[in-house]
Formats: C-alpha cells, sequence, structure tokens
C-alpha cells in the first residue's frame, strides 16, 4: 500500500547554472535554458532598446540577443574567450539570449538554501552554496517588456 500523506519532509531541490557577470556570480533555473553557446557574430538591429545587442542565426533560426550587463544598468559587455551565449526558452516556445561573462558550473539548490527574502527587481532570491552566494536571476522580470 501507498502512502498518499502529501507531508513528505523531502527537500526540492533545483538546478541552477551559476554564470558571472562582472563580479557577481548569478544562478539561472536550468528549466529555462535550451543552450549555451560561444560568442559569435552579432548581427545589430536599429531602434531597438539599448540592451539589445541584435540577433543571431542560431540553426536556422534568428534569436534576439541581450545584454544582461546593460539590462542590469552595469559597464558593457567586455567579450572573452570564456564569453557565452544563453540561449533561453520561453513560455510562447520563442527563443531569447543573454550574454552572460563566463559560465561556471551546475549546482543544485535546495529550498533551505536559497534566501526569498533578499529579492532585487531581477533577483528572486539568494542561494547559499558552500562559501559562495549565488544572486538567482528572476527570468520572467528580465524579458518583461522587452519582446
Amino acid at each position: 500500500m501507498t502512502n498518499n500523506n502529501l507531508e513528505v519532509s523531502e527537500v526540492e531541490s533545483k538546478q541552477y547554472i551559476v554564470v558571472m557577470v562582472g563580479d557577481e556570480h548569478y544562478g539561472i533555473d536550468i528549466s529555462y535554458i535550451d543552450n549555451i553557446v560561444r560568442m559569435q557574430k552579432i548581427t545589430r538591429v536599429p531602434r531597438v532598446q539599448t540592451y539589445f545587442t541584435g540577433v543571431i542565426n542560431l540553426r536556422g533560426e534568428v534569436v534576439p540577443i541581450m545584454s544582461l550587463r546593460k539590462k542590469m544598468g552595469l559597464a558593457d559587455d567586455v567579450f572573452t574567450n570564456a564569453s557565452r551565449i544563453i540561449i533561453l526558452k520561453l513560455e510562447d516556445s520563442a527563443l531569447l539570449g543573454i550574454i552572460v561573462d563566463e559560465v561556471k558550473e551546475v549546482v543544485n539548490l535546495s529550498e533551505d538554501e536559497i534566501d526569498k527574502a533578499s529579492k532585487g527587481k531581477f533577483i528572486n532570491g539568494i542561494g547559499k552554496h558552500g562559501d559562495e552566494l549565488i544572486s538567482l536571476l528572476d527570468i520572467n522580470s528580465i524579458i518583461e517588456d522587452d519582446i
């Protein structure tokens, strides 16, 4: 006989990709991520918001690219060999790329390792992974009004 008690003390954990933007660690819920690609030529599009850097051709699909640094009001992007474009899949199956300085690792964070009280405009919590703090990006607030 199975136990149908819904109050199981199992702590749910989520996977996050940890990226660097400037000197800070940010976590992106892995369920939003379609792909991670190397920096490539971005075709500029005139008369768009300043944080949109342009579009790329990804396997025959045109994908808009956003500068996470500019969106968050940080210094301009500095592209290095570590720079990556993270391709996010959105609800309507559209794709959006965001530029990050570096992809570090994948971490598992359980609910008790996330401080939900520490929220900001683009942050929906702070994850504690070992002795490092990871600002967890609120993907919906980052892409709001932008597509």
